[in-house]
């Protein structure tokens, strides 16, 4: 699962300098915790695990720790339609991002070749580099795509105009979303063309903004019923299954993939909710914050990473027999963990490693097709 790169600096009324607005930064350092949890169950073998285990109790627990990546996908392509819709697409920045993704691919396959997890193959070199590898799953490919679109919605956001803004809104949630919740509906899916329906609607939230007597606090309040009727789904649907009414483990279905409405629900109403919250400036959350794509590109790089670090290193399964309080404390002392170092690395890479790479390749590249360059 995009994360999509730090939002263009906006404008603080209160301040002549130029800064990226803290409680969105918030928003998206709590939304990659909920994706790297998803991760700590999904990609460990714990969920088939679960599927196994006669113990409701803990199974329950884990199931709802690491329930919400899909829905965070949706939160972080919200962000980036907020803030893209009113910016200039340039390929700098589309350079700036694939180099990021390289800079990992690159780095991770080659750590995990000297270690033995990889086979060293210059055609899987060549496929590290490859930016995009798949358009119906995998955010990192589908986000690349999915950002070479964004001068052309942007065009249509403007023409557009309110109404028929609107209306392909509504089209999109009862369409894309609404519709294939329903279990005996089935709609081909893929992420590049989700990205584009969420950017118009989050490009309508920032132009037009949507439910206006509803108040800060009420999204707030949505965010949270929403939470609990997704939590009760999957609650519901797992003990469904434990008491033998269907043979079908799909605890997840209301809440994934990303399409499904309650994953579109959370997503909106905790975006309307942090979008307006009122928190000081703080260099430290903007900082993190802007960490947390590198987070993703770090944990969730590669077969070879899950398989070292879900299954070898942290060992999600071999915690998962202790008691309730030792098995969620060990997984969210592990997300913690593996965002903060992931974090770290990627502030290290931003400050000493990407000014001068971002530099060299531009100047290389607009020296040589100048005419690549947006006017």
């Amino acid at each position: 699962m995009i994360i999509p790169p730090p939002p263009p600096r906006l404008t603080n009324v209160n301040d002549k300098k130029s800064v990226r607005n803290s409680n969105l930064e918030l928003y998206r350092i709590i939304v990659m915790l909920l994706i790297v949890a998803h991760h700590y169950v999904v990609n460990s073998g714990l969920i088939q695990h679960i599927q196994e285990s006669p113990d409701i109790v803990n199974s329950g627990v884990m199931l709802l720790f690491g329930a919400w990546g899909k829905t965070g996908i949706n939160c972080f392509v919200l962000i980036t339609g907020y803030f893209m819709c009113k910016s200039r697409f340039t390929i700098e920045k589309l350079i700036k991002l694939y180099l990021q993704v390289a800079f990992y691919g690159v780095i991770i396959y080659g750590i995990f070749c000297f270690s033995g997890h990889e086979i060293v193959s210059p055609l899987k070199l060549i496929w590290t580099l490859w930016p995009v590898k798949s358009i119906s799953s995998g955010f990192v490919s589908c986000f690349l795509l999915f950002y070479l679109f964004i001068p052309v919605l942007n065009t249509l956001v403007e023409h557009l105009g309110k109404d028929l803004h609107k209306y392909l809104v509504i089209l999109i949630v009862v369409a894309f979303s609404m519709l294939p919740s329903i279990a005996k509906l089935h709609m081909t899916f893929n992420y590049v063309t989700w990205f584009m329906a969420l950017y118009m609607i989050s490009s309508y939230i920032r132009l037009y903004g949507i439910f206006p007597k509803i108040s800060h606090a009420m999204w707030g309040v949505l965010a949270l019923f929403t939470l609990a009727v997704g939590s009760l789904s999957i609650l519901g649907l797992g003990i469904i299954y434990e008491l033998g009414y269907t043979d079908t483990f799909a605890p997840y279905f209301f809440v994934a993939d990303s399409n499904k409405f309650l994953s579109l629900a959370i997503a909106v109403s905790s975006f309307m909710y942090f979008k307006d919250l009122k928190i000081p400036y703080s260099r430290f959350i903007n900082t993190v914050g802007a960490a947390t794509f590198g987070v993703l590109l770090i944990h969730a790089n590669s077969d070879a990473m899950r398989q070292w670090l879900w299954r070898e290193t942290v060992d999600c399964v071999g915690h998962f027999g202790d008691s309730v309080p030792w098995t969620l404390g060990y997984a969210i002392v592990s997300v913690l963990t593996i965002f903060i170092i992931c974090a770290g690395i990627d502030w290290l890479r931003g400050r000493y490693i990407e000014p001068k790479l971002t530099s060299y390749i531009n100047g290389l590249i607009f020296k040589k097709w100048p005419q690549l360059q947006f006017k």
